[in-house]
């Protein structure tokens, strides 16, 4: 295991090495100025000339490259171009509100798309499985962008049409509250000082967004539960198991569903990376301030160090839970084993 651990790291720091190259040559082949941009359309060439050589733009990208990962390595990602603030103090501030967003996002996943698969599994090639599973499916059917207004259109707008609140139509927590912030996770920081109506409220806040963002990994949570608790379910240890007169709740869950938990977590995994990098589209929709409502701002406006701060946070999240996907593997399943 501690050599998987050591292999993992290099890995890691190979990755993010080989991302921070691509996405500052990519960036450099994009049209546009960040410092006209920033001084705006009326800016004279000897201001834009100065505030290029200020923040080192008019250098070599491949100089640029140098100095950036010099500082990276003292852990300084930079000062935002658009407002001067450290990128590393700026994602601090936004990556949690995703963090958020993506664990309410993956828990109705879960708690939908899981006893979905199982429930279409059991009840393999009858008119329930196909409902199930073509309702299930229409989660992929459907962009997300669209399926967002249409939620805050149906469930806020319309009745509030009527004087009822039934949900909030963006933001992560109502004003009337005031949530001191210590972990930047609202409904964390509203538990840890004792407010239980403002962390209820942020919750509140949380599930149309969650549900909008939930629908694409719910549907591939379904499928791949479905077809993994097929297989097992046909294999002998499942009919000994009824054969020995076991529970068929024991069975489904203590012997079928563990040994269908591996492609599983490969899929949760995969979409909890790809749930924190990509949550833009809701992000916006719901005015939720996240890292990806941050990035899509910083691609706006050109702000490279904000924008390579960006892709750095999504590398290193996506990494490192891919890596904690394999670590479960062995809990899992006791058969696997990870070698030197």
């Amino acid at each position: 295991m501690i050599a998987f651990a050591v292999r993992r790291a290099f890995r890691l720091v190979a990755v993010l090495f080989a991302i921070t190259v691509v996405s500052f040559a990519f960036l450099q082949a994009i049209p546009g100025d960040p410092a006209t941009l920033r001084l705006g359309e009326h800016a004279t060439p000897e201001q834009v000339a100065a505030l290029r050589s200020s923040l080192g733009l008019d250098k070599p990208w491949i100089v640029q490259l140098g100095i950036y990962m010099a500082h990276v390595l003292r852990g300084d990602l930079g000062r935002s171009i658009s407002d001067t603030q450290p990128v590393a103090f700026k994602l601090s501030q936004y990556f949690p509100a995703t963090v958020e967003l993506t664990a309410g996002a993956l828990f109705v996943a879960l708690l939908v798309g899981i006893p979905a698969g199982i429930f279409a599994a059991l009840r393999r090639g009858s008119a329930l499985d196909a409902i199930t599973m073509s309702g299930v499916m229409r989660g992929v059917s459907i962009p997300v962008f669209w399926l967002g207004w249409m939620l805050v259109y149906a469930l806020a707008v319309i009745p509030s049409r009527w004087g009822l609140n039934l949900f909030p139509i963006s933001g992560r927590i109502s004003l009337t509250y005031f949530v001191p912030a210590r972990t930047h996770l609202v409904i964390l920081d509203a538990l840890l000082a004792g407010n239980g109506r403002a962390a209820l409220d942020a919750l509140w806040h949380l599930i149309l967004p969650a549900v909008t963002l939930g629908t694409i990994p719910m549907a591939i949570v379904a499928k791949i539960t479905r077809s993994g608790m097929l297989e097992v379910l046909r294999s002998d240890y499942v009919r000994t198991a009824r054969a020995k007169g076991l529970a068929p709740r024991a069975v489904v869950l203590k012997h079928a569903l563990r040994n269908a938990l591996i492609p599983i977590l490969t899929v949760v995994g995969l979409q909890t990376g790809l749930l924190l990098g990509g949550a833009v589209l809701t992000e916006h929709i719901f005015a939720w301030p996240g890292v990806g409502r941050l990035a899509f701002d910083a691609i706006s406006n050109r702000d490279l160090p904000l924008i390579n701060g960006c892709i750095l946070l999504f590398a290193t999240v996506f990494v490192l839970v891919n890596a904690i996907v394999d670590v479960l593997y062995a809990a899992a399943n006791p058969r696997i084993r990870y070698g030197g």
